[in-house]
């Protein structure tokens, strides 16, 4: 073959790689990231990805979870564009106003709300409210959730008090199981919970609730929320809100359902976070 021709079949070939290359690059979207905090109650590695591989063929998009350790790890990332889409805290939703947009919100026992609870030792009988653990040790979940820590901070400050006049020690958990755990095993005299989870678990891990015993449940409150941050396109989020509030419509969709304890998700309003966003004040005013 003349030396022309090889040269000429080289560059062909060369230009075909580079073009088929970029096809392939256009073709394939970046994930969508989602943050989550240690939330769920099933095995949360096998759940998560489980639920990516549900989402991604629906979505035409590859997603990706993403773990952190608090709410506000979570809360930054997003705001800060790192992350698209985050399930974060009532709390922390209102805190962040208008950086945040409502998704969707989660349907627990057929409403979009749930409680939070104050538990106790098994073993103890005579605890009957908050003002029953003044000078016990006691555990929150995290500083910004609102079951984990607002509301008790809330209920002290009806009682003019503050957490470190109240109680002889408190400590954070990082996670609502932890706070159902170190009560169980007596590290703390009291703890503030979710009502979801702590029910959850009584299902999954009845030995583990049996340890410890509901002392009061609070009025309910919007269900913690999907949110998106502040650079995702409507599309994304009207395509994922689409998608999540559909999950119970199909076989898989419902088992992962199921394995959340969840009935599904609906569209909410910022309206179900009124009571959060009205505590949250009132706590860092101090009155």
């Amino acid at each position: 073959m003349p030396p022309i021709f090889r040269f000429t079949r080289v560059l062909l070939v060369a230009l075909s790689l580079l073009f088929s290359g970029s096809a392939l690059s256009q073709e394939a979207p970046a994930p969508l990231s989602i943050g989550i905090t240690p939330v769920f109650l099933d095995d949360q590695l096998s759940l998560l990805r489980d639920w990516a591989r549900y989402l991604t063929p629906r979505l035409g998009r590859p997603v990706e979870f993403v773990q952190r350790g608090s709410y506000r790890e979570i809360v930054d990332l997003t705001v800060s564009g790192k992350l698209d889409f985050a399930w974060i805290c009532g709390f922390p939703y209102v805190t962040a106003g208008e950086r945040l947009r409502l998704l969707t919100v989660p349907v627990y026992q057929g409403r979009p709300e749930y409680r939070a609870y104050l538990i106790v030792p098994s073993d103890d009988h005579t605890t009957a409210g908050l003002s029953d653990l003044y000078d016990k040790v006691f555990a929150f979940s995290d500083p910004d959730s609102n079951s984990g820590a607002l509301v008790i901070r809330y209920q002290l400050l009806q009682m003019k008090k503050r957490p470190e006049e109240h109680f002889r020690k408190t400590f954070y958990t990082g996670a609502h199981r932890k706070v159902v755990e170190a009560v169980a095993a007596g590290l703390a005299d009291g703890g503030a919970v979710d009502g979801y989870v702590w029910d959850t678990l009584a299902r999954i891990e009845p030995d583990l609730t049996v340890r410890t015993r509901v002392v009061q449940a609070s009025s309910p409150y919007g269900f913690p929320p999907f949110v998106a941050g502040p650079s995702v396109e409507q599309s994304d989020l009207q395509r994922l809100q689409t998608v999540l509030i559909a999950m119970g419509e199909d076989e898989e969709g419902r088992r992962l359902l199921t394995r959340m304890n969840l009935d599904g998700f609906t569209r909410g309003e910022r309206a179900l976070y009124d009571d959060i966003e009205r505590m949250g004040r009132a706590v860092a005013a101090g009155h």
